[in-house]
């Protein structure tokens, strides 16, 4: 048997890499399975009713040819007066009529731009601002009634669905996206509430009849006093959606609150973010494949490197361009636990755009091309009234940016032309900015230890630090490791996802950090003794026993499988090889 590089072994494993959150090929199974996210049972005061939606909600095989472009949805005639959260007044390529031409919180008056366009400046526009009682930084939401909020605590894949139906909702756009329910038949959630093609699905709500809209309010009006619906208040996505920034007690439900004025389209933002995660991204009836050189703003990536479980979902936040021609961008994304967005750093969202993960060359360990696993970068498709039926397709000016989803040879080179066109700053930057993610994942770490995404996050940050040293810096691995190094990567060494349990534990905390930290600290008194990493093995026993002798019993949490977790059985997780300089060489 060949043994493999670390670095090698990331790129081909088929579970470990960033595991931000789940890219669930079965995700949305009914309201008890968030977007990205381990499954969460509602409680009493979720709101959740019974609608008798048939989960899970699937997405679709690649559809070739025009990939969806043609393909109608329902007919725009059909009455959906009961269903209806708000009409679809405008069109997306609007420029000129009374609404396209009024100024807005990224546009001035008579712009000229399509509401497509006026998205990616809405989406570019939002400043950076210092992350709620976290270590960086996330984004203000900007809105059209004067209001400014910090960016909301979500998933992964929440984020980019949150920002595209909400624009939509506040600008009257026509919207939908498509998924299968388990028993086959396609439903429809947009504008026009939740539908088949011909009538309202199951019991989901009759949005118009159930929920008010105030948009007809004066800005004198909601300024002095703005509308609340105590419903959608209480309605959560999970027990990590704390929005305490809002108002102390504040979860999901009463964000959303507090930005629509039509609160059908609150109640509709929350069912989204319920049903729908990462792989109704990846499906080419709601989004399309574009090339990198038109990566604009607003546009999604996903990385996907398993044909069934984990990927993330990052959104482009800025996009400029560099002498010479080349571009720099940024991304932004949630995670799981929900977290308000990272606003990632131009070197970090380089590694995600050149990632094999994202549709690139290459097989997981599986043996499954990742080209063929849905990642990349991608735009949303806009719906428009086609001879009579809203059909999600695309702008007329994006068609020559567009790569249809079976062109498998022009899409899996697409992270190598990234690597070709997003400028790399100057080598200290670099290693400043890859030293700072090494620092980032250690922080997650430090909140929750059991982490495999920041794990693994932590050594690909390495590997491209170990390049930019030796190129540019002439120093060898282990005089990185001196320099770079903490105990804190030894214990919480890189896992193997599918065979270790570990990676299925998302709800450990900080005290268990201090807990496992503070125990392997101990052994260090005297000579030097390799960290004992902290894994399943056979149990936590060694660090469940200090905690109790130390008096920090109560602040020890038992394993739980906080996701689906087919490696539970395991009796020793499996750690990534590694070739980091042993501990105790570079105590020496």
């Amino acid at each position: 048997m060949i043994a493999l590089s670390p670095f090698s072994y990331r790129l081909r494993r088929a579970a470990v890499g960033r595991l931000h959150c789940l890219l669930a090929l079965l995700v949305a199974l009914a309201p008890t399975l968030a977007a990205c996210g381990p499954a969460d049972d509602a409680e009493p005061g979720d709101g959740v009713e019974d609608w008798g939606v048939a989960g899970p909600f699937d997405g679709g095989e690649p559809v070739g040819k025009a990939d969806n472009a043609g393909i109608p949805g329902p007919a725009v005639a059909t009455n959906t007066s009961d269903t209806q959260v708000w009409i679809a007044r405008n069109a997306w390529e609007d420029t000129d009529t009374p609404a396209a031409r009024k100024a807005g919180p990224a546009w001035p008056e008579q712009s000229g731009l399509t509401w497509n366009q006026k998205y990616q400046r809405w989406v570019e526009s939002m400043p950076r601002t210092a992350g709620y009682d976290t270590y960086y930084e996330t984004f203000m939401l900007a809105t059209p009634w004067g209001k400014s909020l910090p960016a909301p605590r979500l998933e992964c894949a929440e984020v980019a669905l949150f920002l595209r139906v909400t624009f939509a909702a506040w600008y009257e756009l026509p919207f939908y996206l498509t998924a299968v329910d388990a028993t086959g038949t396609r439903i429809y959630v947009g504008h026009f509430g939740v539908r088949t093609k011909t009538a309202r699905y199951a019991n989901t709500p009759r949005f118009a009849s159930a929920y008010k809209d105030h948009s007809a309010m004066a800005p004198a009006q909601y300024q002095q006093s703005w509308p609340t619906d105590a419903k959608l208040r209480a309605r959560r996505l999970g027990d990590d959606d704390q929005m305490d920034f809002i108002a102390p007690g504040a979860r999901a439900g009463a964000y959303f609150d507090e930005i629509h004025l039509n609160k059908r389209a609150g109640h509709l933002t929350w069912f989204v973010l319920e049903y729908f995660g990462s792989i109704h991204l990846a499906d080419a009836r709601n989004t399309y494949n574009i090339k990198p050189e038109a990566v604009l703003e607003g546009d999604v990536l996903l990385e996907r490197w398993q044909r069934k479980g984990i990927g993330h979902t990052l959104v482009v936040k800025t996009v400029n361009e560099l002498e010479g021609g080349q571009l720099q961008a940024e991304l932004a994304s949630g995670s799981m636990p929900r977290r308000q967005p990272k606003w990632e750093s131009p070197t970090g969202s380089k590694s995600y755009f050149t990632s094999a993960e994202t549709g690139g060359e290459g097989t997981n360990y599986d043996g499954d091309e990742y080209v063929k696993l849905g990642g990349g970068i991608k735009r949303w498709r806009v719906t428009k009234n086609i001879g009579g039926y809203w059909t999600n397709t695309w702008m007329k000016a994006d068609e020559s940016s567009w790569i249809c989803d079976t062109d498998y040879a022009a899409l899996k080179v697409r992270p190598a032309r990234f690597e070709q066109i997003l400028g790399d700053a100057d080598p200290a930057k670099m290693r400043d900015a890859l030293v700072q993610m090494i620092e980032d994942k250690r922080n997650h770490l430090r909140e929750y230890p059991a982490s495999c995404s920041a794990r693994s996050g932590r050594e690909e940050a390495f590997d491209k630090l170990y390049d930019v040293m030796q190129s540019h810096f002439d120093m060898s691995r282990e005089e990185v490791d001196r320099q770079y190094r903490t105990i804190e990567d030894y214990v919480f060494a890189e896992l193997e996802y599918t065979k270790s349990k570990t990676c299925c534990w998302n709800s450990t905390t900080a005290a268990m950090y201090k807990i496992v930290m503070d125990y392997n600290n101990s052994l260090q008194q005297g000579a030097c003794k390799s960290p004992i990493a902290f894994k399943w093995d056979h149990g936590y026993e060694v660090f469940k026993q200090y905690a109790s002798q130390s008096g920090q019993g109560y602040l020890w949490k038992d394993w739980s499988a906080d996701e689906p977790c087919a490696q539970q059985n395991v009796t020793v997780d499996t750690e990534v090889p590694s070739d980091a300089t042993p501990w105790c060489s570079l105590e020496q």
